[in-house]
């Protein structure tokens, strides 16, 4: 009876055009089937519309945050370090002007006289190390040490690029400081000539060469460095590339301004033997440029004052790193400069031991010639090197490291003294002056 309705109602919206051509009941089934399928289709369609409108809305920004989620990604397998080192210092000095190029404050803009001084200072420095290694131990990478201190002013400690091949060789470009010939262990406070290649003559005042003129971390050049491991033996060689007269504080030398005419180009071998706790090292560090830099006399002749060669010997033993709790550090280190008109020789001891430092440095000045005019008011009547003559200085400083801090392996006190002494030979009773201080140190590293 089904299928005679359906029959029925098939044939009667039939359009006319097949009238004329009659189907058969089989045929008008199929039709029949294909438009209940069209009906059903249109019929989901429609409810899965319905379904869309009733779901709350979502912002674009939304659907794009949730489909991207919040992480650091990196281009290839590059492994990316974050790290800081954050140190503020209070300090007191018996003068603020000093006996030798030495550097007791972070504040550049401080200048010499001869009254006590109470000083806080100090940076917060930001690190980002990226490195990328290859098949057969080969890497590269970069490191970039942005420098803020408390006057207000941005430094950079360290920006250089780096590659080679592990425990083989290696080459760097950039800023940075190469091997320590002079290391003064746990210091706090006296930081002699400071810790880069600028600044570290103050004329009028004793020199403690320590191998630090070719050794890098320069404010008006840069620096490249190749070096190579074979079994307990490391080389490098360092180049550095800067303005000379940079290494004189006001570019004055010897009572004499100095006049920059090319850059120089110091260049510094390394050899060094380790072996356990046990380490030995020789260099030099001689530039190569002539008349870079100097000053004309009286008469009108150039005077070449860029003529400066160093050598250096440092001996180490250090069972610290065997033993965090019972082991020791002692460096011995020895240095000499021959430059134009001074010959200068240093040598220094000190240790380490249970975070307790002590050390001595002794340097002797021998000056040729210079030249006296308007300097002594420039110097306030501070300065204690205006003639030529021989001039010892001693210096006796200690450190002691107070650790964990509030429970915070990461945050230590340090206490720091030193006293220097000068003897000259440029007067007839002999010139004796001091100079002491005391530092505290806040260390705080993440």
């Amino acid at each position: 009876m089904n299928k005679i309705w359906i029959i029925f109602f098939s044939t009667l919206f039939t359009p006319v055009s097949n009238a004329q051509t009659p189907l058969s009941i089989e045929e008008r089934l199929a039709q029949m089937e294909q438009r209940l399928k069209a009906t059903e289709l249109r019929a989901a369609r429609a409810e899965a519309e319905i379904h869309e409108l009733k779901k709350p809305m979502i912002p674009p920004t939304a659907t794009h945050a949730a489909a991207t989620k919040s992480i650091l990604q990196l281009t290839g397998d590059t492994d990316l370090k974050f790290y800081g080192d954050i140190e503020f210092n209070m300090d007191g000095a018996s003068r603020t002007g000093s006996l030798t190029s030495i550097k007791t404050s972070a504040n550049k803009d401080w200048a010499p006289g001869d009254k006590e001084r109470w000083d806080i200072n100090g940076r917060i420095l930001l690190g980002f190390d990226g490195l990328l290694k290859s098949t057969n131990g080969k890497f590269s990478g970069f490191s970039v040490q942005p420098l803020a201190d408390m006057t207000g002013k941005m430094n950079l400690d360290d920006a250089a690029f780096f590659f080679g091949q592990e425990d083989n060789w290696k080459f760097k470009v950039g800023r940075f400081e190469a091997y320590d010939m002079f290391p003064l262990n746990q210091d706090t406070f006296i930081e002699y000539s400071g810790n880069t290649a600028n600044d570290l003559y103050s004329d009028g005042y004793g020199y403690i060469f320590m191998m630090k003129e070719g050794r890098g971390r320069s404010n008006s050049g840069g620096n490249f460095l190749l070096s190579k491991t074979f079994d307990n033996w490391y080389f490098e060689v360092n180049t550095l590339v800067e303005d000379g007269s940079s290494l004189f504080v006001d570019q004055k030398y010897h009572g004499n301004a100095l006049d920059n005419r090319k850059n120089i180009v110091y260049v510094r071998p390394v050899a060094a033997w380790l072996s356990g706790a046990w380490s030995v090292a020789t260099a030099l560090e001689s530039n190569l440029i002539n008349n870079a830099y100097g000053y004309q006399n009286q008469n009108g002749r150039w005077i070449d004052q860029s003529k400066r060669t160093g050598y250096g010997m440092t001996l180490s033993w250090n069972t610290l790193k065997a033993d965090n709790q019972d082991g020791a550090v002692v460096n011995i280190s020895a240095a000499y400069l021959d430059a134009a008109d001074e010959k200068d020789f240093s040598a220094g001891i000190n240790a380490l031991w249970h975070r307790v430092e002590l050390g001595y440095i002794y340097a002797h000045n021998n000056i040729d010639q210079f030249n006296m005019a308007n300097v002594s008011a420039e110097c306030s009547g501070d300065c204690t090197v205006l003639a030529p003559g021989n001039y010892d200085i001693h210096t006796i400083h200690s450190s002691w490291q107070l650790p964990n801090i509030m429970a915070m392996p990461n945050f230590n006190i340090y206490l720091g003294a030193y006293a220097s002494w000068l003897n000259s030979s440029s007067t007839k009773t002999g010139n004796t002056d001091e100079r002491y201080g005391a530092r505290v140190r806040f260390k705080y590293f993440f």
